[in-house]
C-alpha cells in the first residue's frame, strides 16, 4: 500500500506516494520524447493562450498513450484514486468518470503555473470532477499553494495528489530556481 501524506481531511486534498521508479521512468520518457513536446498553455474564457508570465512549461501530452511507462503510472494512479475514494466515499455518488487528459509538464528554473487558477472554470471544462498531480522530482520550496486551504504541498518525488476541480481548490505553483517536473490531468465524466 502507498504511504499517505497527511493532509487535513477537511481540505479534500488527498496525497499518497507512488514508487520512485515510476517517476524516474516518466522523466526518462519525457526526455526521450522531447520532439513531441509543446509550449505550455492555459485556457481563459474558452481560448488557449501561451504566456510565460502565467504558465512557463514544456508539456508532453500522454492521453490515449499505451506505452509501458504511462500504463505503469496509470496503474499507480488508480491505486491512489481508490485510496482517495476510501477517504472520501461520497465521491462514489458521482456519475461514472475516468482520466480525461494526462500530461507531463516540465518547468524550467523560475518556471511554473504562476497565477491562482482552478480546473473547472468554463463550459469547456465543466465535466471535470477531480484533479490529479504527481511530483516527479524533489524541489525544495517548489510545491503547490492551495489558497483557501492555506496549505502548501511539498514537491516530493512520488507524492500524488487528488483534489476537487472547483474554485474551492484555487491553487498555484511555488516558483523556484530549480527545475520541476510533474504529471497531471483530470478525471472527467464519461
Amino acid at each position: 500500500m502507498f504511504q499517505e501524506y497527511k493532509l487535513p481531511k477537511e481540505s479534500f486534498i488527498g496525497g499518497w506516494f507512488i514508487p520512485n521508479n515510476i517517476c524516474d521512468n516518466l522523466i526518462s520518457y519525457f526526455k526521450k520524447n522531447k520532439n513531441k513536446t509543446v509550449k505550455g498553455s492555459f485556457f481563459e474564457n474558452s481560448k488557449r493562450f501561451h504566456d510565460k508570465k502565467i504558465k512557463d512549461s514544456i508539456d508532453l501530452v500522454l492521453s490515449n498513450n499505451v506505452d509501458k511507462e504511462v500504463l505503469d503510472y496509470r496503474t499507480a494512479l488508480q491505486t491512489v484514486l481508490d485510496l482517495y475514494i476510501k477517504k472520501y466515499p461520497k465521491v462514489n455518488a458521482y456519475d461514472k468518470f475516468n482520466v480525461q487528459n494526462i500530461g507531463i509538464q516540465h518547468y524550467p528554473k523560475k518556471g511554473g503555473y504562476k497565477v491562482w487558477h482552478f480546473e473547472r472554470a468554463s463550459k469547456l471544462n465543466a465535466h471535470r470532477v477531480l484533479v490529479f498531480m504527481t511530483y516527479l522530482n524533489n524541489v525544495k520550496k517548489g510545491g503547490t499553494c492551495f489558497k483557501y486551504q492555506k496549505t502548501i504541498t511539498p514537491s516530493k518525488k512520488g507524492l500524488t495528489l487528488i483534489w476537487p476541480s472547483d474554485f474551492t481548490h484555487t491553487h498555484k505553483g511555488q516558483i523556484t530556481n530549480q527545475e520541476k517536473t510533474i504529471v497531471t490531468g483530470w478525471y472527467a465524466f464519461i
